[in-house]
């Protein structure tokens, strides 16, 4: 193995300092150039054969990086929630830091300023992290309002905040940025929502002015279950059912479709929107659904 390719025994599988590194002469600058070593924030380093998902990378940045008073924040934050995945490998770890705190700008991190009370920030194993009110209020102002309801819906579903929790944080900071985009998201938000694309279909359909649905909603007949539909309008019979990526066992899909039967034999009518058709024709998608509106209603 080359001179730049050696990979010392104390550093295998770690994430380190490269200037404790060079300092100790297990590793010289020309060394962490080589593959052997990633670089994951300036001066931080990493065994190339390790993985580093992202909640680890929130910890290296709260271990040395972080000045005092900041937290780990928004998408960021909700990984460390376990709300979502980042899976991008480079995602870049999102920080609050309080105006005048100077951080960056720094190859792997993005840093938003603002203000931040000691009541937003939490201790999460040993990572300061914006309680979720907080969280929830840096989404909806860092990103557009689907993806923050997306994310909010999460929080909701795991039971990590509640809807009136997070009314009352954004009452509490009534007139300061951002309140009322909390506000909006918390109203388009549901708690029923089982997974991102879900809420991103449901959150879109209702911006483009349809009634708001009913998520995971049991079908009867008779007093029996039928099953259970991911949006549902109960005063027309209308359904929505999410597809997502079909796999090649054939069983799954005999079951669906015995299942849509039973649906339809009970007066429902189902529409199904796949993963493509939601990415490139939400304006056919709308069109269906208001067709179906006025079949259903001219009866």
């Amino acid at each position: 193995m080359s001179r730049l390719a050696r990979r010392p025994p104390e550093l295998r599988g770690r994430i380190f300092r490269g200037s404790w590194a060079v300092a100790r002469g297990l590793l010289t600058k020309n060394d962490l150039r080589s593959s052997a070593w990633r670089p994951l924030f300036r001066g931080i380093y990493a065994d190339a054969e390790l993985a580093v998902p992202h909640h680890t990378r929130c910890a290296v940045v709260a271990r040395w990086l972080l000045p005092p008073g900041a937290a780990i924040a928004g998408r960021s934050a909700a990984v460390l929630y376990g709300v979502t995945n980042l899976t991008e490998p480079d995602a870049p770890v999102e920080v609050l830091v309080p105006a005048g705190t100077r951080l960056g700008p720094m190859a792997g991190l993005r840093v938003h300023t603002g203000t931040l009370t000691p009541g937003d920030v939490r201790s999460r194993r040993g990572i300061p992290v914006t309680i979720p009110g907080r969280t929830c209020w840096d989404l909806a102002c860092w990103l557009d309002l689907v993806e923050a309801v997306t994310l909010v819906d999460q929080f909701l579903a795991g039971r990590i905040v509640t809807v009136p929790e997070l009314r009352s944080y954004a009452l509490s900071r009534a007139r300061a940025r951002g309140w009322r985009l909390l506000q909006r998201a918390v109203e388009l938000a549901d708690p029923g929502s089982e997974s991102p694309q879900e809420s991103r279909l449901r959150v879109r359909l209702v911006l483009a002015g349809l009634p708001r649905p009913e998520t995971q909603y049991v079908i009867r007949d008779r007093g029996g279950f039928v099953a259970r539909v991911d949006l549902a309008w109960p005063e027309v019979r209308i359904a929505v059912e999410y597809d997502g990526l079909w796999h090649n066992d054939r069983a799954p899909f005999h079951r669906d479709r015995q299942r849509l039967n039973r649906i339809t034999i009970t007066g429902w009518l189902v529409l199904h929107v796949t993963a493509h058709r939601l990415t490139t024709d939400l304006d056919g998608i709308v069109r269906d659904l208001r067709a179906a509106f006025r079949l259903r209603r001219a009866r």
